[in-house]
Order: C-alpha cells, then structure tokens, then sequence
C-alpha cells in the first residue's frame, strides 16, 4: 500500500507508487486472502475513508477491522452516544478518551484517531489475536484476563461474530491461548499470547 497528499494536502492511497520515493506499509496479521469485505458498510462510511486509512496505516491495523468495528459500534453515526456513556464512532469512553488525550470525542478526526490507536494496542497486548483484540474493545481487558479467552458473554460474542462478518476476518479455527506469567519489579504480571513462552502450556485449545 503507497500514500501520499497531492497539491490540496488530500490523503491518496494506492497499490502502485507514484515514484520512486514512496513508501510502503505492510499490515502485520492481515492476509490479502481473507481482506474482502463480505457485507457493504454504512452509506455513511465514505465520509470517513479517509480518516480510517490515515490511523490504519499509522497503526498497522487493517482498515477492513476498524470498518467492521465503527459499524459495530456507531453504524458510522460520530454522535452516537450509548447508555453507558460511549462516545463517537467507535464508542470511546470517558477514560479511553483522556488517555489518548481527545478533547471532543465527538470530532471524527479526533475519536477515530483514538479509537484505531487502542485497537492497535490490544491487538499487540494479544500477539494480533484479532478475537482477544475485539473481546477487550467490547468487554474489557479485565474480562479476557479473567477467563482466559473470550469472555461467555452472549453481547462480545455476538459483537465479535458481527464484525468478523462485516470485515471479512475469519475465526481463527483452534488458536491456542496462552497464558504466560512474568516478573516485572518483583510481581507476577499475566500476559495473554498466541505465542508460549518457555515453559508456559496452552490455557485453551481454542477460543471460539
């Protein structure tokens, strides 16, 4: 994938270079085969294309995945606001928000910024396990530490199986999960991974 802005400043995106000085951008985890998107968007979608290519790319996330997570979350609407307080396109909450220093959550530019950054986070916090990734959007990490896997929760699941449909990403069919536990400053920290570590054997046979 090449970009670049022409003469306006506008964002251009495309699979051939315009010169020899263009970069390139691969997406971690993203194979081109399962990268077609199998149900159309929101009509509202195109208005924010730009955006959403802009932070995938920035973030190495697929611009698919956050497609599939807007729609889940807002349906592309950037005021939408659910009864527990989330805001914008892809449903920040208050505290997400502060901490990816968003000043008006409502601001498309700004709330997508945020959003596509902390999906990139959770996606390397689960060694790009697109479903552990999702889990923690929808449920919170602490809900997948818990269980060790993805939360039984009917909502997340569905939540999850929504978007892969939306997106074109497949469930990964029996992924291990591994549970990895290191020492940092003397305390035991817990890690979620796809890869073990030494010593470590599989929490889950699969977590679908």
């Amino acid at each position: 994938m090449y970009s670049w802005r022409d003469s306006s400043g506008t964002l251009v995106l495309s699979d051939t270079p315009k010169d020899g000085a263009a970069r390139t951008f691969a997406v971690p985890g993203v194979p081109a085969a399962i990268r077609t998107t199998k149900k159309p968007f929101s009509r509202r979608a195109a208005d924010f294309e730009d955006l959403i290519l802009e932070h995938s790319l920035a973030n190495g996330v697929s611009p698919d995945l956050v497609r599939g997570v807007i729609q889940a979350e807002s349906a592309f609407n950037p005021m939408a606001r659910s009864p527990k307080g989330a805001m914008g396109l892809m449903q920040l909450m208050p505290a997400t928000a502060a901490v990816y220093n968003v000043v008006n959550a409502y601001d498309p530019g700004q709330n997508i910024r945020a959003g596509v950054k902390y999906l990139g986070t959770l996606l390397s916090k689960y060694s790009q396990n697109v479903e552990l990734a999702l889990a923690a959007y929808n449920a919170g990490p602490g809900a997948v530490k818990k269980y060790g896997a993805v939360p039984p929760y009917r909502e997340t699941r569905n939540y999850i199986a929504r978007i892969q449909g939306t997106a074109g990403v497949r469930p990964a069919a029996n992924r291990a999960v591994y549970r990895n536990v290191e020492l940092v400053a003397g305390r035991e920290v817990t890690r979620l991974s796809n890869l073990p570590s030494q010593k470590v054997s599989p929490v889950r046979a699969s977590i679908n």
